[in-house]
């Protein structure tokens, strides 16, 4: 292998070790003041990392604890907790059932208690109890439109919150008259809070108006009783919490940039707020990468280039993949040929989509090997087929679930 695939790797590994959550939780449980009696709830894709690091800290003085996380992503059991795994991206029904547990030990919490809640991406989809009239049937086809359609996790949780009896700073309010102390893993761009998880112990700041618009931008399909939901009001005050944020996109770029100045490469850091189509992102990123090589731009090599956001894909096809995925296959095109230039896009919870890969990794052999495969660039992205197209050529990033989610990175390697 070539030194900057290797690098690369290296990378990959260091981004994802440095942004696990433990430390970070570690860090905010220190400076809190606990009063009372402590009980925990963990959601999201981090909820068994967090879960773990508090409650190592908190030791006995933790009473009982419960932990909602992915399929596949707890990994063994936590003294005091209970832990269950659950469907993302679309809510299923150990969800339902999960959450139930949680209302329980937030319903029975009184004014000597303190509830440690734990959250991270993901949430909203492993952390829901519809409202009365709304099914779980419900929840998964419009969580599909939205999905489906292009909407941004804003757009997206901007609907799904208020379907929800514990979105929107509900659950919260559930736990009342205890007092809850969120630490918050954020992978939503901004760290707007009532976004991140649809914000289950936050006010919610979307307007009726705002839902209303979303609805209509994406022409989602909702029933009376649906619409009857978006037209009411969400809570705007939440008088019982305390948060606070540990990791972001920031952090994630921030280490991509030291890795590669140790390596050797000057970095430079784009964006923490990338948010468009996946594919046109991987153009992009291709024309930068060129650019580069030939000397068109101020970049000067060697050099690593980074960006950090979120990417969307509208769906058009039916095969499999994911935005990092599919951001990396439109970039092969874009570098074919070139020499010592590399791009990958990591989404740091390990899951790219509904598959087993992190992302991507491409470089200038790589369009040569999908022809050489008989694979066409142009009909893999209208069928949406980048897992599979990714696969046939080595150009698969897989670390397994992580335990952290702070959003995805992409970094273009160019010696």
């Amino acid at each position: 292998m070539s030194k900057v695939f290797d690098d690369a790797q290296l990378m990959i590994k260091n981004i994802i070790d440095e942004n696990m959550p433990g430390t970070a939780v570690e860090n905010a449980l220190k400076a809190h003041d606990f009063k009372g009696n402590i009980y925990l709830v963990a959601i999201g894709k981090a909820a068994w990392t967090m879960a773990k690091a508090a409650q190592e800290y908190l030791g006995d003085k933790l009473v009982k604890g419960i932990v909602v996380t992915k399929y596949e992503h707890s990994m063994g059991d936590l003294p005091k907790c209970d832990i269950y795994e659950a469907g993302h991206p679309v809510a299923d029904e150990n969800t339902i059932a999960a959450t139930y547990e949680c209302i329980k030990l937030a319903e029975s919490l009184t004014e000597n208690d303190e509830l440690l809640f734990l959250v991270s991406g993901g949430g909203s989809a492993l952390f829901e109890r519809p409202l009365e009239g709304i099914t779980l049937d419900d929840i998964q086809d419009i969580t599909n439109q939205l999905l489906a359609s292009g909407a941004d996790i804003v757009e997206m949780n901007m609907i799904r919150k208020r379907l929800s009896s514990v979105k929107a700073g509900r659950f919260a309010q559930l736990a009342s008259p205890a007092k809850v102390f969120a630490i918050i893993l954020s992978d939503v761009l901004g760290d707007r809070l009532d976004t991140i998880a649809s914000g289950p112990a936050v006010p919610d700041a979307s307007t009726i108006e705002d839902a209303m618009k979303v609805a209509a931008k994406y022409n989602l399909k909702l029933t009376d009783l649906q619409n009857k939901y978006l037209t009411s009001e969400t809570p705007k005050a939440i008088d019982n919490v305390k948060t606070v944020i540990t990791g972001s996109v920031r952090t994630l770029c921030e280490s991509a940039a030291e890795t590669a100045k140790k390596l050797g490469y000057t970095p430079f850091v784009l964006t923490t707020t990338m948010n468009c189509e996946a594919s046109e992102a991987g153009r992009l990123f291709a024309t930068i990468a060129a650019d580069t090589k030939a000397g068109r731009n101020s970049f000067a090599t060697p050099c690593a280039i980074i960006a950090g956001g979120e990417t969307v894909v509208t769906l058009k096809g039916k095969g499999k993949g994911g935005r990092n995925q599919e951001k990396m296959l439109a970039a092969a095109k874009g570098i074919a040929g070139l020499e010592n230039a590399l791009i990958f896009s990591l989404g740091s919870d390990g899951t790219d989509g509904p598959t087993d890969a992190a992302g991507g990794i491409v470089d200038g052999q790589t369009a040569a090997k999908l022809k050489e495969a008989g694979i066409d660039i142009d009909g893999v992205l209208a069928n949406n087929d980048s897992y599979n197209a990714l696969k046939a050529v080595d150009g698969l990033i897989i670390t397994g679930p992580t335990g952290t989610n702070v959003n995805d990175v992409v970094v273009i390697l160019c010696l």
